[in-house]
């Protein structure tokens, strides 16, 4: 039987992390037919198709996950016993990382990361996921590379970095018939609410204290997203209470205008988080580095 060549174990190991062949293929700098040929002699020395293509992606057959461990420790092995240090050379890389992240994270971040990555890694592309309860398992099996968001339900096994706190601001229109100048607990209480529940924000926390200081809020409208909120505010005599870095980017002074929250709220921190697995993984650091540092300064007025 043909012995195995560690690239092939490590196509292995990063389809099995990716549950794809393309993005194996970018994340190891391969080109996609040499990994569908690699994992053609996997498929033939173990004589089962180790991966069967599946709407969830290449999902792995029994022996396939079988094998995940001993190839995933025997890749690590020879990495280290090799005193191999893998480089990330940006300007060069052609690879797609994936991102999972709030639609508040997408309004805030986005335009700042495309801008700067045409500049600096013309190659490298991103894939957008939203937070959700399946989060922490796409970190861990790398279908996500880094989560964006505030998410303190991540246990062991995952890394963190603080990126900047968060307040919370409420939001009206600018022709708002009763709020002008300024926004009291007693308008606060005798106005209608939009209220936005979204995974990966700190909107429970809105709740808790609204609950826990018995102030009323009466709210007609609840919607799942960020994306639009600026609209229907504009629109309708609604308060919204968001996130003070999305009311900087979506108050102009026209058409809506921002106030400070009428009673105590505590700020929470925004993080990036990734597993483990993936911590020294060069590509990784180097994008977790440029969040930081997009994420981590002032929005320019």
């Amino acid at each position: 039987m043909e012995t195995l060549e560690i690239r092939q174990l490590s196509v292995f190991d990063e389809i099995y992390k990716t549950r794809s062949v393309s993005r194996a293929a970018d994340n190891l700098g391969l080109g996609q037919p040499a990994v569908s040929i690699a994992l053609g002699k996997l498929r033939e020395h173990f004589g089962d198709p180790l991966f069967v293509r599946t709407s969830a992606g290449m999902e792995p057959t029994p022996l396939g996950e079988e094998l995940a461990e001993p190839i995933r420790v025997a890749v690590a092995a020879v990495a280290a016993a090799s005193g191999h240090r893998a480089e990330f050379d940006p300007t060069r890389a052609r690879r797609t990382f994936r991102i999972a992240m709030t639609d508040i994270s997408q309004l805030v971040l986005l335009p700042r990361l495309w801008e700067r990555l045409r500049t600096v890694a013309p190659g490298i592309h991103i894939d957008i996921a939203n937070l959700s309860a399946n989060t922490a398992g796409m970190l861990e099996s790398g279908e996500v590379d880094v989560a964006l968001g505030f998410m303190p339900q991540l246990e062991a096994g995952f890394y963190q970095q603080a990126l900047f706190r968060q307040h919370y601001v409420c939001m009206a229109s600018a022709t708002h018939p009763r709020i002008r100048g300024s926004l009291t607990l007693a308008q606060f209480e005798a106005e209608e609410h939009a209220v936005v529940s979204t995974s990966g924000t700190g909107h429970l926390i809105i709740d808790r204290e609204i609950a826990r200081q018995d102030i009323k809020r009466r709210v007609v409208l609840r919607i799942p997203s960020f994306v639009g909120i600026a609209y229907v505010v504009e629109r309708t005599a609604l308060l919204v209470t968001i996130p003070q870095r999305l009311g900087e980017l979506l108050a102009d002074g026209e058409r809506l205008r921002v106030y400070p929250v009428p009673f105590p709220l505590p700020e929470y921190a925004v993080k990036q988080h990734w597993h483990e697995r993936y911590n020294n993984d060069p590509g990784n650091r180097w994008l977790r580095g440029l969040i930081q540092e997009l994420l981590s300064t002032p929005l320019a007025p």
